[in-house]
């Protein structure tokens, strides 16, 4: 018998708590507030999570995974946080490569994004360009700025400003799920660089904790803080945080936390994962995971290999 096959899904949720303030026993006590994105579609889920905010609007911006084509491109859906209810998406970026994780912010009056362009062999800086002039919100187009780190397979490059110096935390594609298992940073006076690779990367290894899987922050006492995928039951099965008692550009002492975040503690159905916590001031964007077994994938993936065969798509 032919084994199913399996396939994750993710949903994107927005908690009503500061990132800083989270822990599992407040992100399960919140679990009724949580608001829920619409579902992405049939075979296709929405993930990776980044927000900005606009007075009472919630820009998400996530990455819109399709089946049919094992590709994903970038979308952004509006949440008013008066009645709680969704824009219908709306395209951000698309390439011919996948993408993903489009991590955004805020810096010297402009708009910044470091979507996940692995498949292109770099971690690249986008910039949003103003589209109101043509009809368009501002955030809805973009521009390729530079290359950060060429050449290099990263995934989930996540950044901070922190004492003057820019700070990026990456995980690199690699023989035995290399990305999984370390933990790997860099740092730049400037935000177009140059950026210096640690001379300790990587800076931690273990399948417990070392994918990024969210927004940098700084705790009370001044040490750096990053969200984590702990893969140790499997991709995405949930996160945790890493804290850095020391980080300078020659030295980085990080430690685990014990505590994890899992789907179960935020959604009744989507229970096999947590892999995103990203920050937007009062608010955290999270995403939780289900594991589909139909056969229906075995339809699509070969579908899918039959109009590769034929030089469409």
């Amino acid at each position: 018998m032919i084994k199913r096959p399996k396939s994750d899904f993710w949903t994107v949720g927005v908690v009503p708590e500061r990132l800083d303030r989270l822990s599992p026993e407040r992100l399960k006590a919140l679990r009724d507030d949580i608001v829920w994105m619409p579902p992405a579609g049939d075979w296709c889920y929405y993930a990776d999570p980044f927000a900005l905010r606009e007075g009472d609007e919630l820009h998400v911006f996530v990455e819109n995974f399709d089946y049919r084509t094992k590709r994903a491109d970038l979308q952004r859906l509006t949440l008013n946080l008066s009645d709680t209810t969704w824009s219908a998406p709306q395209p951000v970026l698309r390439q011919p490569f996948h993408l993903s994780y489009p991590f955004v912010f805020e810096h010297e009056g402009q708009v910044w994004m470091v979507p996940e362009t692995s498949q292109a062999e770099e971690v690249a800086l986008y910039r949003a360009i103003d589209g109101a002039k043509n009809g368009a919100h501002r955030w809805e187009r973009w521009e390729r700025v530079a290359a950060l780190l060429p050449g290099v397979r990263a995934v989930d490059a996540s950044l901070l400003r922190h004492e003057g110096r820019w700070w990026m935390f990456y995980a690199v594609i690699g023989p035995d799920k290399r990305d999984q298992r370390e933990l790997h940073v860099a740092y730049a006076d400037e935000l177009l660089g140059p950026w210096m690779p640690h001379a300790r990367n990587p800076v931690r290894s273990a399948h417990d904790g070392a994918r990024p899987a969210g927004t940098p922050f700084v705790d009370d006492a001044g040490r750096v803080t990053l969200p984590v995928q702990d893969s140790s039951a499997g991709y995405g099965s949930a996160t945790r945080w890493v804290r850095f008692d020391r980080l300078t550009p020659d030295e980085a002492r990080v430690s685990a936390l014990p505590e994890t975040f899992t789907g179960d503690l935020a959604h009744p159905a989507f229970t096999s994962g947590l892999h995103t916590m990203s920050a937007c001031g009062d608010v955290t964007l999270i995403d939780v995971k289900r594991i589909d077994r139909s056969r229906h994938r075995q339809w699509l993936d070969w579908r899918r290999r039959v109009r590769r065969w034929f030089g469409k798509g």
